[in-house]
């Protein structure tokens, strides 16, 4: 589980293979960790690669990061280079879902939405496919990144890029209900609870981190998601350098309703994979019935003392 793996050639299954069980009792995921760059074509021959390789494997759902599209040297080339969500990128997409027969976790698609004439910004999209290519969710980041970090990181996602208006209600997926998130979102527990208190099983945190931020609070965050939602956290993640101005922290990963690291990928591009184990889950719910504790109706907003 904690090794990251090549890509194979091929999403058949190989002649005098095992064929692959159309119900498994602890459905398989794999997350992906790739290096995005501006050139489309050969992100895309890399995260198909990998997809082909988790089919092999006998996932029923891969997880792509944030930019897994692309990652753009400046906002003027990130805007030039985006698509909607019915253009040629996101269709041979849907080809490569029902080629290897997976579901597809594609999040952080810059999307060019239906107001992309008049506004000329785009949605950070979190697109999920299933395994006939069918579009059933796609997610538009809430929280954009604006951060500062003096003389580190400078990042200002909300001069190019539109918030989503909305939570998108869980997905059921063969590894069990999906919520979607992007990245920036992992800081913001409220949306995670509102996702959990709505059915999630599996919250997702497709992100590219910076080396700075991600060092200090990748793991930290994600783990604690886990924790207090009682959920598998689920984080595909861009590694190494995107361009000469951006490096990412990678670290991949999958957490279980524990708060432990149950997979994990090494540096570089590659692959990691985990069982989805919801009698587990359940389990842990029953033992610390935290969702039945909370007190909704004290988390109002705190009086001051006169």
């Amino acid at each position: 589980m904690l090794s990251a793996l090549r890509r194979s050639a091929l999403c058949r299954p190989r002649p005098g293979a095992a064929p692959r069980r159309a119900m498994a009792t602890k459905p398989l995921v794999a997350v992906g960790q790739v290096t995005s760059t501006p050139d489309k074509e050969r992100n895309f021959a890399a995260c198909a690669g990998l997809v082909r390789e988790a089919a092999q494997r006998g996932a029923c759902l891969v997880f792509l990061p944030e930019g897994f599209d692309y990652i753009g040297c400046n906002p003027a080339q990130t805007l030039g280079l985006a698509e909607g969500l019915d253009g040629p990128l996101m269709g041979r997409y849907a080809e490569l879902a029902r080629d290897c027969g997976v579901w597809l976790s594609l999040g952080g698609f810059h999307e060019r939405g239906r107001d992309w004439e008049t506004t000329q910004r785009i949605y950070n999209c979190h697109v999920l496919l299933d395994s006939m290519g069918r579009r059933v969710a796609a997610y538009r980041k809430t929280h954009l990144c604006d951060v500062e970090l003096e003389g580190r990181v400078s990042m200002k996602e909300s001069s190019f890029t539109n918030a989503g208006p909305e939570i998108v209600a869980p997905v059921s997926t063969p590894a069990g209900k999906l919520g979607l998130s992007i990245c920036y979102d992992v800081r913001f527990p409220e949306l995670s609870l509102a996702l959990q208190r709505a059915g999630a099983e599996i919250l997702t945190y497709p992100s590219a981190f910076t080396v700075h931020t991600g060092s200090a609070h990748w793991e930290v965050l994600l783990r604690a998601r886990a924790i207090e939602n009682q959920c598998y956290v689920v984080a595909a993640a861009q590694t190494g350098q995107n361009h000469e101005q951006r490096t990412s922290y990678g670290h991949s990963l999958v957490v279980d309703p524990w708060g432990a690291v149950v997979a994990q990928c090494h540096e570089g591009p590659g692959l990691c994979y985990a069982e989805i184990d919801l009698e587990y889950l359940h389990r842990v719910r029953r033992e610390i019935p935290v969702q039945s504790h909370r007190r909704h109706d004290l988390y109002g907003t705190i009086g001051l003392a006169p």
